[in-house]
């Protein structure tokens, strides 16, 4: 696992291995960052379920002026640490369920990575406390990685989607306004 682009493109990062832990693979990580590329210059950026740290250390790479990395694993939030340490970034860093972290979330983002376990169906509860809190800006958008069809709730849209294997990726923005 690496960064891609970016002024850090080509560094490795630290990851963890074992049953259950599967990092964005290098393929799907470039395929969405193109996508985001117009998005990330100065944008602010949350890593819900950080693990290593990859999707907000690479929007840092590539130009985003903050990274929030939430886990509740505080052995992957010791991988993130670790990372954000070697590429000599700062982020604020939380070790909270994802509900605790956007309840204490403050302002808002202009990109929400959600990359959960896939054994967690939570993708509609975590859009609602998103739009509830008003977390997203209006041309923000929620980039939400599944292995399993998700639709969009009330107030939201899909602007884009994307297979890669197993993984789906689903790029969310608010109905009324916004796009991937």
């Amino acid at each position: 696992m690496r960064i891609i682009a970016g002024k850090h493109r080509g560094r490795p990062l630290a990851q963890f291995r074992g049953e259950g832990v599967r990092p964005t693979s290098d393929r799907a990580k470039e395929s969405l960052f193109q996508i985001l590329s117009a998005r990330l210059p100065g944008a602010r950026v949350l890593d819900l379920f950080c693990g290593s740290g990859a999707l907000g250390l690479e929007s840092l790479s590539r130009g985003a002026r903050e990274a929030v990395f939430n886990d509740i694993s505080r052995d992957s939030l010791a991988i993130c640490k670790k990372n954000l340490a070697a590429l000599g970034e700062h982020g604020t860093v939380y070790n909270l369920d994802f509900r605790a972290c956007l309840a204490r979330a403050e302002g808002t983002f202009d990109i929400v990575f959600a990359d959960p376990p896939y054994a967690m169906d939570v993708c509609a509860e975590t859009l609602a406390l998103i739009a509830r809190r008003g977390l997203l800006d209006a041309e923000g958008v929620v980039v939400w990685e599944s292995e399993r069809e998700e639709r969009a709730p009330a107030g939201w849209q899909i602007a884009d989607r994307r297979s890669y294997g197993r993984a789906k990726v689903f790029f969310f923005v608010r109905a009324d306004g916004g796009q991937a």
